[in-house]
């Protein structure tokens, strides 16, 4: 019988033969789309919502990210009302799914909003220095935005707080004895430690995002799941569409892994110098 070891070096040492196959069968579609004139254009209709999904999953995802770590500083706060805050807010947004939050945003938070604004600004509307605000000025690609944003950030909150929780304390505390303040123990300390255990999950979820994005075509955002639908609904070649779309978005997701886990070795050697 072989070890535990023994079977995890084999492991660490397999040739990635799945990588080889898909690289193979991703480079056999391309020659079926440049060869057939059908899939060539359903390709050309969905690349032209490639940008908008683009624009969505990085502009979503740094600012969950940034609201994320707010979360994550106030559930780890000396403030029992703040950790109590953060917490009634994760566990609120994760338990909604993100379609229903999609939904809620647009349809109730953003004519709230719109409300919202018109009573703030009712004595300048009234006096006739601005003109009253409409539910369809605020558009609903931004509208999906920020509605991603709020689902991802509390998933990547608690991505943020387990890895400023991994950091030993008593680092923390010979930080402390030595005089740095709050930001310094932060940026000096516990966010260049904390990195290595953040990154793989956070990459996940940027991975993951790529993915929901897709969900924003329920509001008629013109990414690529939206082109494809426009155009099976006009065609009725619903096959050839989806076929692209799923090759689309296998090409962007396998890709963006490879390179995070390129990055996260880069990093992991460059902590380890």
């Amino acid at each position: 019988m072989t070890s535990p070891s023994e079977h995890s070096g084999s492991t660490k040492g397999d040739y990635p033969w799945w990588l080889v196959a898909l690289v193979v069968v991703a480079m056999g579609i391309a020659v079926v789309i440049a060869a057939n004139e059908i899939y060539s254009q359903v390709f050309a209709v969905i690349l032209k919502g490639l940008w908008v999904t683009i624009f969505v999953t990085v502009v979503g995802f740094t600012l969950a990210t940034l609201l994320g770590l707010g979360v994550a500083l106030l559930g780890l706060s000396d403030s029992a009302a703040a950790r109590q805050f953060a917490r009634f807010y994760t566990e609120v947004i994760r338990g909604v799914p993100i379609l229903v939050l999609l939904f809620y945003v647009a349809f109730v938070g953003a004519p709230a909003l719109v409300a919202l604004a018109n009573f703030v600004a009712t004595p300048l509307v009234t006096a006739g220095y601005i003109d009253p605000f409409l539910v369809r000025d605020v558009s609903l690609m931004w509208r999906a935005i920020i509605a991603l944003m709020i689902g991802y950030s509390a998933f990547i909150g608690e991505v943020f707080r387990a890895g400023i929780q991994s950091v030993d304390k008593g680092q923390i505390e010979a930080a402390k004895a030595l005089g740095l303040s709050r930001y310094q123990r932060f940026r000096l300390v516990i966010f260049p430690q904390a990195i290595r255990v953040i990154l793989p999950p956070l990459g996940n979820d940027f991975v993951a995002m790529v993915k929901d994005s897709s969900l924003v075509s329920v509001l008629g955002v013109s990414d690529i799941t939206q082109m494809a639908k426009v155009y099976a609904s006009g065609s009725f070649r619903f096959f050839e569409t989806y076929s692209i779309v799923a090759y689309v978005y296998l090409i962007l997701t396998v890709g963006l892994s490879l390179a995070l886990r390129g990055l996260e070795k880069r990093l992991r050697k460059g902590f380890e110098r």
